[in-house]
């Protein structure tokens, strides 16, 4: 757990980020889109990713930004800068301009536990060649997969945006921050993160930047740099036009909502109707609609906690999202350690 500690200085400047940073975008879509839970969010850009991977230049940026890259958990944050919002070239500048010195520190931490090669030691040595190779690779994987849904991406942004900035106009900071994701809690002063790396910072004096998207990853993700906002970027889904393109094989049985939503309760654990609803992005009343349909055909157990309900994955469930998604469900409950039959609820 990430704990940071948001000061007067910072809770004054919790804004949104102007847009979608598009070298930031690529590099965790090409990191993730590969994941079950991550492809139900955004089924049309899986689809299209394992369509254009699988041939020509796409394929050998592909191979190139997963050899140089982890395949999960946190990124080296130079190749996530601050700077370079305008476009995927402004973003590359950035990166070609970190000091050596950073680039060897945070290249070598992600291969901490990674296979030494000869490319990923020039990378960590911050060699221009890999370095040109490494922009090169972003670039064609960005052309390939994310420019022809580049508007849409930007127009499901917005669309989060809007509704989050709605919610804190109404119920301020805490009704902001309860909203964004089940892994971000407000426990005042200390904002509570479930990310890749823990401990406890202190705020930059400098604000925080949100950015919703639904290429995150299962888990939230921290950028903190002194003299820098504090950069979150968390987990959401696409808007319609993204569920109503597929989501797989258990989207085609299920429909898309009810497939995020077993995935959700896969990676997240139980999870009450109004967590669910937020997780899923959907309303509360589709939430608990949805819910029920799941608990009648015995893939989700439901249980009261006072006032609300909490809802947990079956072994029927465990097992019919493994068998949806083969062997590559990493982290999610086995048959045993799911919840067991669905209690009946009114």
């Amino acid at each position: 757990m990430l704990r940071l500690q948001l000061g007067p200085a910072d809770l004054c400047r919790v804004r949104f980020a102007d847009r979608l940073h598009p070298v930031g975008t690529t590099l965790l879509a090409g990191q993730w889109l590969r994941d079950p839970t991550v492809a139900a969010m955004a089924p049309t850009l899986a689809e299209r990713a394992a369509v254009v991977e699988s041939t020509g230049a796409a394929q050998a940026a592909t191979a190139t930004l997963r050899h140089l890259l982890p395949a999960r958990g946190r990124l080296p944050d130079f190749v996530t800068p601050f700077s370079g919002l305008e476009s995927v070239e402004a973003g590359l500048e950035a990166i070609r301009a970190t000091p050596a010195r950073r680039i060897r520190a945070e290249a070598t931490a992600a291969y901490a536990h990674a296979t030494v090669t000869p490319l990923r030691r020039r990378f960590a040595a911050a060699d221009p060649e890999v370095l040109d190779l490494f922009s090169g690779a972003v670039r064609t994987w960005f052309d390939a997969v994310l420019a022809p849904h580049w508007a849409d991406l930007v127009s499901a942004y917005r669309q989060q945006v809007t509704c989050a900035s709605q919610r804190l106009a109404q119920h301020g900071l805490d009704g902001l921050f309860a909203g964004l994701h089940p892994a971000i809690r407000w426990r005042e002063p200390v904002l509570e993160v479930r990310t890749w790396w823990d401990g406890d910072l202190p705020g930059t004096g400098h604000g925080l930047i949100l950015l919703p998207s639904p290429l995150a990853g299962p888990r939230p993700r921290v950028l903190v740099e002194p003299g820098h906002p504090i950069l979150l970027v968390y987990p959401t889904v696409t808007g319609a036009r993204g569920a109503a393109a597929g989501g797989g094989s258990l989207g085609r049985l299920l429909g898309v909502t009810r497939a995020l939503v077993l995935h959700r309760l896969a990676t997240e654990g139980g999870l009450t109707t109004t967590v669910l609803s937020r997780a899923v992005g959907i309303s509360l009343s589709s939430a608990s609609e949805h819910a029920t349909a799941l608990r009648s055909a015995g893939l989700v157990a439901s249980e009261r906690e006072g006032g609300a309900v909490r809802h947990h994955l079956t072994a029927l469930g465990a097992e019919l999202l493994r068998a949806s998604t083969g062997d590559s469900t990493e982290g999610w409950p086995r048959p045993d350690q799911a919840a067991g039959w669905p209690s009946v609820l009114p």
